[in-house]
């Protein structure tokens, strides 16, 4: 049976895990915290520190077939280029890649050398669009509706204009030669324009051709995430992570059949097939609800990672739900319907949301 070793026991590690259980293998966890998010749905579990005891994760890379970094601690990152050399096993990262994504202003040199579309910088009136340069995803990132509020913002924070539109997303996996774009989601954001829902949406050709340029100017040797905003205006990448993302990679499982880990794998031990759209197979939901007074809302994917376990609630042909709980949170749930179309989806969906309020009716009544 084939082993992955993830360092990083949270929502990207989590990611990692359920796809790599769907291909059939195991997966063995590595982290310097005592227990993890993840710890109860992983194969295996290793406390320590990799950076300070190198020598502990040399010995368990032999006993595995990959290794897969799903944190974005910098020296954590540093150090696996470092070793990586000296492992008995293959890191599936591409750190070359990964240099430039993690750095916004970088990303956004990289898209003016090659010609991509992005937000304007430095507009001249607001709204503005601002955002740390080096966090993940949403965090720090804010709108500025007038010029008094950027009075007193940290000089390091990227000030670009604002564009309004959907959010999109596309991974693309490459072996250096070959770059496989595979399927086009749409990510639905809060108030915090953080993550809690994704959906699958039709193929975009103009999106595909982007994502695929990205790639091959990058020489890409794994997997990036590509996401931008489809405005009126047209397309405008927002940036790009060379890293295995949360959230997407499910919802492009269930709706294409396409499994991104094994797609992974496949990029360091052979040939990556490209493919010009993406199979549909089904319609897929993915969301987060929190549980507040036996009612559900929707909530961002932050939230997730302040429980103290993260483990399955239900599962059943059409419906898989997981729960993040600990001692001073409410319940936060991972809600995966899917369905033949995207109008039995949402029915399935409905019914889903009511076995888990039903659920927790029944066991304040008792």
């Amino acid at each position: 049976m084939t082993t992955i070793c993830i360092i990083g026991g949270k929502l990207q590690g989590f990611e990692v895990t359920y796809l790599a259980h769907k291909a059939g293998m195991d997966v063995v966890l590595v982290d310097r915290r005592e227990k993890p998010l993840i710890h109860k749905v992983v194969d295996g579990f290793h406390c320590f520190d990799v950076v300070r005891k190198s020598e502990k994760l040399i010995e368990l890379s032999e006993n595995v077939d990959a290794i897969i970094p799903v944190n974005e601690n910098l020296e954590t990152i540093d150090f696996l280029r470092s070793v990586k050399d000296k492992l008995a096993c293959p890191v599936l990262f591409d750190f070359d890649a990964y240099h430039i994504s993690m750095d916004k202003k970088r990303s956004k040199d990289y898209f003016k050398s090659i010609n991509i579309p992005t937000p304007a910088d430095k507009p001249t009136s607001p709204p503005y669009f601002v955002k740390p340069p080096c966090e993940s995803s949403s965090v720090g990132t804010s709108i500025i509706y007038d010029n008094e509020g950027l009075e007193g913002l940290d000089p390091s924070m990227l000030i670009e204009e604002y564009v309004e539109g959907d959010v999109v997303s596309l991974e693309v996996i490459g072996d250096g030669t070959h770059f496989a774009v595979v399927k086009e989601t749409k990510i639905h954001i809060d108030k915090t324009y953080d993550c809690h829902m994704v959906t699958p949406v039709d193929n975009y050709p103009e999106f595909r051709k982007i994502t695929y340029e990205l790639a091959r100017n990058l020489n890409l040797r794994g997997i990036m995430d590509v996401e931008a905003i489809d405005s009126p205006r047209g397309l405008k990448v927002l940036e790009i992570d060379a890293r295995f993302p949360s959230q997407t990679p499910t919802a492009v499982y269930h709706s294409t059949g396409i499994n991104l880990v094994e797609m992974l794998m496949q990029a360091f031990v052979g040939e990556v097939q490209e493919m010009e759209v993406a199979p549909e197979t089904n319609y897929c939901i993915y969301e987060h609800l929190l549980l507040e007074k036996g009612k559900l809302r929707p909530v961002g994917e932050h939230v997730l990672s302040q429980g103290d376990e993260y483990v399955q609630f239900h599962v059943s042909e059409n419906i898989e739900i997981f729960e993040s709980r600990g001692e001073n949170m409410n319940s936060v749930f991972t809600l995966i319907s899917r369905g033949a179309d995207r109008e039995e989806t949402e029915t399935i969906r409905q019914n889903a949301m009511e076995m888990i309020t039903g659920h927790f009716s029944i066991v304040q009544e008792v």
